[in-house]
């Protein structure tokens, strides 16, 4: 990847698809569960990275503090539903309502990172800093998902 900014998108576009693809399953299907789960893996490996990668450094300017905290905000709001659904049976019927709120949370914070958070971030990083972080976000997105 060239900066941070394309980096993140590859892992964005892998969220939209698996959120489709599971609001998509049958209640009692297995793909249900398993498309679930590899959400789960990958909205936590990219919060874990993109908060030490990318969040963390805009940190140390006051322009890019406040949209930080409110990405790192919806992260929470997100684990939390995913914890939601953990709790719940596929099959449940509140299960494919917290799944659509999921799902509607994760494309909502894609949009505005995309829209606005990156703009921001790309005022006051260096093309050297977008470059050095896409490969620090990488190796740690990497790490977090052998975790699981």
């Amino acid at each position: 990847m060239n900066n941070i900014f394309e980096a993140l998108r590859v892992s964005h576009e892998t969220q939209r698809a698996l959120c489709a693809q599971m609001l998509a399953t049958a209640p009692d299907g297995p793909d249900r569960r398993r498309l679930f789960t590899e959400l789960k893996r990958e909205l936590a490996a990219h919060a874990t990275a993109e908060e030490r990668c990318l969040y963390v450094p805009l940190f140390a300017h006051d322009s890019t503090v406040d949209a930080s905290r409110h990405a790192i905000a919806e992260h929470h709001e997100m684990d939390e539903l995913v914890e939601d659904l953990e709790a719940k049976e596929t099959h449940d019927s509140s299960w494919l309502a917290i799944a659509k709120k999921l799902s509607e949370k994760v494309h909502h914070h894609l949009k505005e990172e995309e829209t606005k958070f990156f703009q921001l971030a790309g005022k006051v990083l260096t093309d050297k800093q977008k470059a050095e972080l896409a490969k620090d976000y990488e190796a740690e997105f990497l790490t977090q998902r052998v975790k699981d």
